[in-house]
């Protein structure tokens, strides 16, 4: 099949550090000839919206993104030119931060990161799963439970909160949801959640765990909040042997903890950063499955700004996807 590329898109720049999007309609498309090896075409069906594109656009990490930048890396759609050759990437290049990304008609990728969606699976509905599910579902993975253990999800009616509440119920794990609002309860227990703590609400969120699992304390907390105070808590509802999955990324915070309770319970603390190539494949089957199911609004590229003050204000429940028409 051969594929008519425009010389220009639509795209969402963010022109410097901190500056609003201007939505363009005239931004060049890479024609074949002008990728490089191992470089692929791809023209998106859609995007989604990460909490990630609003700190690139923000500026607010340690580490700053290129301007003027192209956010976005959730993007789902077909290959349309591929590179004359292929060779290895062996530096890291962010997509959305430190090279342009799906915010965008036409993004350049790469061939051998790129990867297949099922027959079955919408675009609107993969593209949240290529980073929200990507991350909660390695970060699950590797959190040390097994089935029956008892795992709380800070965050968990958010982007990648909800699509984790459905990961550890798909691995037989039993969750207690943290978040607030009539909305984020509904979406969270409908998912299946065993237990709702509105952080709002609770007078004491460590006692409110302890209390759902039997006085013990969780296995293992899965934290999407970008919020510090959600990691400081964990260590006090873990028990004994608990693994603190560190997910959720504030724009400049530390981890503070005591050092003795860490010790003295044997607290494990790991970094879990999106996922590789197979963690993509197995969190896109399971999707494909009807598992695992994401919850998004759908707005138009131009909704981009609003998107992000929504983000800002903890409005919105599950993910928004962005289309270009």
């Amino acid at each position: 099949m051969s594929f008519t590329i425009p010389k220009t898109q639509t795209a969402a720049i963010v022109a410097s550090t901190g500056a609003p999007i201007q939505v363009k309609h005239d931004h060049p498309v890479k024609s074949q000839a002008e990728l490089a090896p191992g470089e692929c075409l791809v023209k998106l069906d859609c995007t989604g919206v990460c909490h990630s594109d609003l700190h690139a656009a923000s500026g607010d990490w340690p580490l700053l993104p290129k301007t003027p930048l192209i956010g976005g890396h959730e993007g789902v759609g077909v290959i349309v030119a591929i590179g004359d050759h292929t060779t290895d990437c062996v530096e890291a290049k962010l997509s959305g931060y430190t090279i342009d990304g799906t915010f965008s008609q036409y993004v350049v990728s790469y061939v051998r990161h790129v990867t297949p969606i099922p027959d079955g699976l919408d675009s609107q509905a993969a593209a949240s799963i290529l980073c929200a599910g990507v991350t909660v579902y390695r970060a699950l993975k590797y959190s040390k439970t097994t089935a029956g253990d008892w795992v709380v999800l800070p965050g968990a009616g958010g982007g990648l909160g909800h699509l984790a509440v459905q990961y550890a119920k798909n691995m037989g794990l039993k969750v207690i949801a943290i978040d607030s609002g009539a909305q984020k309860k509904k979406l969270c227990m409908d998912l299946g959640a065993d237990v709702w703590i509105d952080f709002m609400e609770s007078k004491n969120i460590v006692q409110d765990v302890k209390k759902a699992t039997g006085g013990a304390g969780a296995h293992s907390a899965v934290v999407t909040a970008t919020s510090s105070a959600g990691y400081s808590q964990a260590i006090d509802y873990l028990r004994c042997g608990g693994t603190l999955m560190v997910v959720g990324l504030p724009g400049r915070a530390n981890l503070e903890t005591s050092i003795f309770y860490t010790v003295y319970k044997s607290i494990s603390i790991l970094g879990s950063y999106v996922g590789n190539r197979q963690d993509s494949i197995e969190a896109v089957e399971i999707a494909a499955r009807g598992v695992v199911k994401c919850y998004y609004q759908l707005r138009n590229i131009k909704d981009l700004q609003k998107t992000y003050e929504d983000l800002m204000k903890g409005m919105i429940s599950g993910r928004v996807v962005l289309e270009f028409n």
